[in-house]
Parts: C-alpha cells; structure tokens; sequence
C-alpha cells in the first residue's frame, strides 16, 4: 500500500445547518482499490464523496487527493482530473454524444483531432458502436446506452480517480448487471481508483474490493466482505444478511434443474 492514499478522509465534519451530515469521518482509499460506500438515505454517502472533488467544503478535518489537501487545490482544476459519473448519466441534452464525451478534454485545451481520436477509442472501450452513436443526442440514447456514455465521459481526460454516485440505480437489472460487470473491467484494465456510492449491498459485494457502511454521518464499519462479516454492529451484520435472504428466497422459487 502507498504511503499516502490516493483519497484521503480525515476526521471529516460536514453540517447542513441543524443537521450533521458528516460526523469525525475517517476513510483511505488506496491506489487501484474499488470502494463502495454504502448506507440508506440521509446517511452521508453522498456527501463524502462530494468532498473529495470539493463539489461541496468540508467544515473541518482534512481531505487529501494524491497526497495533496484538496483546500489547496483549485476546484475547477481538482475536478477536471477526477472522473465523475452521475446517478442518470448526467449528459448535456444539447450536446451530442461525441461532445459530451469531448467537454473535458477541450476544455483542457486538447487540440480538436486528438478529442476525436479519443472519442472513438472511448466509445470502443464502453462497447457502443462510434458509428452509430458518435452523433446522437441523449435523448436517442436507453438508459444503458446514456449511463456508458457518462463513464466514457468520466474517463476523457485520464483520470486516475473516479468517483461515481449511485451509477447504476436507475437502470433495469440485466443492464444493471452487465454495465456493472463491464466498468469493473474497466477499473481493473486502466489502474484506476474508484469510489462508488450505493445503497444496493448486494452491488456493493459483487464489484468492491472494500465497502465502507455509513449511518447517520457516520462510519460504522469498512472493510472487505469477509471483514464485515465480523463486525460486532448489529446494523452492519443487517445489511450483509439482506442479499442472503434475498438469495435464499430466490433458490426456494426457481427450479434448480438445467442450473450451470
């Protein structure tokens, strides 16, 4: 592990007026680890991650990104080398599919042939078709479709972070799964770090290296799956046994016959 991580949380507080969003928060995140923050709603999850590209400040504590506090760091430049992917794709509805993807870099002042060149490389690596979608607009797009775009987006400019806000929660389960299989690929192919906001703990299991739990703005366990299991909070252990009733119900209702 680095001696720094690359996003760093600690001893995080973040109010909202009467209400504590964030409190004494404390969480690293090492270079090339997949981390889901899971938790209900009001829970803090996606304020923590807001953080880390200064979308919102932090009322005390220190937040680093790559060894360095974000409060030094202008927030214009921080986010453009942090990948973000919204909960619905977050695309420009005006814009086109291969300006959307291009926004970053050009406003990092690639030269106009090597945003396009990028643009098909993108597209080829999120698995949709440069010639049939290079020119649509998101209103052409599925859901799916929408949702692959906004990771190629996310990942334009190379960034070595991601972080990603319910990414998946709005699509139907078989594009759900498959999109969800296809960026942790991704993740794996291109070194990257990301941070994934979810409330679903049977995703956070299936793609994450390391979960964290969140609660009331507050961080009650982090740690892999099999050290969550040994936790001693009693919501935590909750949460983990949900995806087994789900499964066992779901073994119970369908035939195990023809079973791979």
């Amino acid at each position: 592990m680095p001696s720094s991580p690359m996003i760093g949380y600690a001893h995080v507080t973040k109010s909202f007026g009467s209400l504590m969003a964030l409190s004494d928060v404390s969480l690293d995140v090492a270079e090339g680890e997949f981390v889901a923050i899971v938790g209900g709603s009001g829970s803090g999850k996606t304020t923590l991650l807001r953080l880390a590209n200064r979308l919102i400040e932090a009322d005390g504590g220190t937040i680093t990104v790559e060894g360095e506090d974000v409060r030094d760091v202008d927030p214009v430049a921080l986010r453009r080398r942090i990948g973000y992917v919204f909960q619905s794709g977050g695309l420009f509805p005006h814009l086109s599919v291969a300006d959307n993807i291009g926004i970053t870099p050009r406003l990092l002042g690639v030269s106009a042939a090597d945003i396009a060149a990028r643009v098909d490389e993108l597209l080829e690596l999120v698995q949709l078709d440069r010639a049939a979608h290079r020119d649509r607009l998101p209103e052409a797009l599925s859901g799916g479709q929408r949702q692959r775009v906004g990771v190629a987006r996310a990942l334009a400019a190379r960034p070595r972070i991601v972080l990603m806000d319910e990414p998946f929660g709005a699509l139907d389960p078989l594009t759900r799964d498959a999109l969800g299989d296809d960026y942790r690929s991704l993740h794996r192919k291109l070194g990257l770090t990301t941070v994934m906001i979810t409330h679903d703990m049977t995703e956070a299991l299936l793609l994450a290296d390391r979960i964290a739990v969140m609660r009331g703005g507050q961080l009650r366990a982090q740690g892999t799956p099999d050290e969550l299991t040994r936790s001693g909070d009693a919501y935590v252990l909750e949460l983990l046994r949900t995806p087994r009733r789900q499964a066992d119900r779901l073994n119970a209702l369908l035939p195990q016959s023809g079973a791979a």
